[in-house]
């Protein structure tokens, strides 16, 4: 087998530093926040922009749409001009997008918006192919601590998405185009990095970088990250109304989505803590499918206790976010082939995630109830544990 030493860079280039890690948790916090801040002032935007709550439901999922179309070809940028200058780039199309989306226009809502999906999904990409590069012993730790930050940032963006957006009578353009300052921070900030150029060194990595997509245990991993991401994003979509029909007041509910989200946090560390104690993650991937089914049918027998369930469903979720990243740079030899399998899992992943609320919301809408949904998701998971238990083996592409 040959070694994943080689790094892919020009000879010469500055060693890791505290520099690079704190461009690497700037660029996470951008991850999310753009997106989740919409949800809470959608309707500010459906009032100001007269646009009826189908065109708002689209241009919530359209940048999960673009993770799914754009995520394949992320890998292709890298290599043409280099990982650190490809992530550069999309921060500054991030930056760009996000002021064009506040702008008092519909046509620019729409072109920002998928602008935004386009440079978030080149992101999520090559992010895990960085940390594979720069981390390749600490991948679970650094894995773990960037998807933290993202996850801390994204709840820090809707909540004060309102507060943002009642400062002003158009105020939902400042709640979401103020999050274009983050982006030209974390730019800022990762510009020494944009020295670096990756470049192929060997013929026996482009061996090694072949297309995944012929591979068992590639998509082995692609449906484990395609099926967590229904789960997650079918969760932080209906849940609130889950617990809702079940009795739950409508503050209550969004408060328990807070504490997915804060249990999310706790679980993104605490796994990437475990993830270096063992070459083999099935353990933790089975453990952590069954909190997200402990909660879901928790809330299905006993709703009254919908806090718990929501934060052992939030935990598990957490858990299954660090643990698929990883995947990416746990199963594959070097950081190409690592981007290859990332921009491979992401793309499918993210087409099921942006179906999977809609289609249990059409299931809803069907039965009257959301059991059979809830029900539904519960299949997912045995999915998700099965596909994740063989892509948890300690083996690589």
């Amino acid at each position: 087998m040959a070694s994943g030493t080689a790094t892919g860079t020009r000879p010469g280039t500055a060693p890791r530093s505290g520099l690079l890690l704190a461009g690497i948790l700037l660029i996470a916090v951008n991850l999310r926040a753009a997106i989740t801040s919409v949800g809470p002032v959608i309707e500010d935007i459906r009032t100001d922009l007269d646009i009826g709550g189908a065109t708002a439901s689209v241009l919530v999922s359209l940048p999960l749409v673009a993770f799914a179309v754009v995520s394949p070809l992320a890998p292709a940028l890298a290599r043409r001009i280099g990982i650190e200058r490809a992530l550069g780039a999309a921060l500054a199309v991030l930056a760009a997008a996000t002021v064009v989306r506040s702008l008092p226009s519909i046509p620019a809502l729409w072109v920002g918006t998928a602008f935004l999906g386009i440079a978030i999904a080149v992101i999520n990409v090559l992010l895990p192919s960085l940390v594979k590069r720069e981390y390749p012993d600490r991948i679970g730790q650094v894995t773990g601590l960037y998807s933290s930050v993202q996850g801390a940032a994204a709840a820090l963006a809707s909540g004060f998405a309102v507060p943002l957006a009642g400062t002003t009578q158009h105020g939902w353009r400042l709640a979401l185009g103020i999050w274009a300052g983050l982006a030209l921070v974390a730019l800022a900030v990762f510009l020494p990095q944009l020295r670096r150029r990756s470049v192929p060194v060997d013929a026996a990595t482009t061996v090694r970088s072949r297309s995944p997509w012929g591979s068992a245990l590639a998509w082995q991993v692609t449906l484990f990250m395609g099926t967590q991401s229904t789960v997650y994003y079918t969760l932080i979509t209906w849940w609130p109304s889950v617990e809702q029909a079940h009795g739950t007041s409508a503050t209550a509910s969004g408060w328990h989505l807070f504490a997915l989200q804060v249990a999310g946090l706790l679980a993104n560390l605490a796994t990437a803590r475990l993830i270096p104690r063992r070459a083999d993650q099935r353990l933790l991937i089975g453990g952590a499918a069954g909190l997200v089914a402990i909660g879901i049918a928790g809330q299905l027998a006993l709703p009254a206790a919908s806090l718990l369930w929501i934060v052992l469903a939030g935990a598990g979720g957490g858990a299954n976010i660090v643990l698929a990243l990883s995947l990416f740079g746990l199963r594959t030899h070097d950081h190409h082939q690592a981007a290859a399998l990332s921009g491979m899992a992401q793309s499918v992943g993210y087409a099921l995630a942006a179906a999977g609320p809609v289609l249990l919301g059409a299931l809803h809408d069907a039965t009257g109830s959301w059991t059979a949904p809830l029900w539904v998701l519960l299949a997912v998971l045995v999915v998700q544990a099965a596909a994740g238990v063989q892509a948890g083996r300690a083996r690589l592409l």
